[in-house]
């Protein structure tokens, strides 16, 4: 009767690593941050306490922690504001504008001190 608890367990062991190792889709902040290291990361510092490479173009830390910022508003700026495409060789797609969005927004912290 010892066998019955080990082949219970066994399986139990086989459906919970099948299930864990389906691959999850990419959320919308994932999906931003490889959007802003794929095509922003060449003039802004895109990651947590990096540095601009670019000196004009703020990091996105220091765009996350300015004073009113959330996604919405931070999406109308990349939709209607950014000096598209002049200053890129891209373009964003609304849905794109979102992820990188939901990506900055990410990067609020509490008692953050602007670099610029």
């Amino acid at each position: 009767m010892r066998a019955l608890p080990v082949i219970a367990f066994m399986a139990l062991a086989l459906v919970t690593t099948g299930t864990a190792a389906r691959p999850r889709s990419p959320g919308p902040a994932q999906r931003g941050l490889a959007l802003a290291q794929g095509h922003c990361a060449a003039c802004h510092g895109v990651t947590p306490n990096s540095s601009s490479p670019n000196p004009e173009s703020p990091t996105f830390e220091d765009i996350a922690n300015r004073r009113g910022l959330t996604a919405t508003t931070l999406d109308r700026f990349l939709r209607d504001a950014h000096n598209y495409p002049d200053a890129m060789n891209f373009r964003l797609e609304r849905g794109h504008v979102r992820d990188l969005s939901a990506y900055i927004v990410t990067l609020k912290r509490k008692g953050y001190k602007p670099t610029i």
